[in-house]
């Protein structure tokens, strides 16, 4: 049974900001990841088709698809767990969050449709006045 991962992507703008800060990642080190001090435990649920759900600014705005996880060091020689991630980044529909430390697990019945798999024929609303709609209780 697939699960996933919630993580605050903190100093990050926006989805465009993310997706720089990744490319250059890339570019750096051959592969986007994540560290994190603590080593999830239900990994074969998260690798089961699982994605880490990025807070932006409060809200849930995008999600990577999780590939591997890996033990790793940190910058000072401290094992950590690296979480390898796909290139692409999905964003999502806008869900609140309030900030908590580390990550959580987000089951998939609470997490947010793609941003694709609720486009219109119109023009989609913006993402901000989606979260004020909904934040005011009219969406």
């Amino acid at each position: 049974m697939t699960i996933h991962l919630i993580k605050l992507a903190v100093g990050v703008d926006d989805a465009a900001h993310l997706r720089a800060l990744q490319l250059n990642r890339l570019q750096s080190f051959g592969e986007i990841f994540h560290r994190t001090r603590m080593r999830p435990k239900r990994q074969d649920a998260l690798l089961d088709g699982g994605s880490i759900y990025w807070v932006i600014h409060g809200s849930i705005a995008a999600r990577q698809k999780l590939l591997a996880i890996r033990e790793d060091e940190d910058e000072d020689g401290r094992a950590c767990c690296r979480l390898v991630l796909d290139r692409q980044l999905v964003e999502t529909c806008r869900q609140p969050r309030r900030a908590f430390q580390g990550w959580r697990y987000l089951e998939t019945a609470d997490a947010p449709a793609d941003l694709s798999e609720t486009a219109g024929t119109g023009d989609p609303l913006p993402p901000e006045m989606i979260e004020e709609l909904k934040r005011l209780g009219l969406w």
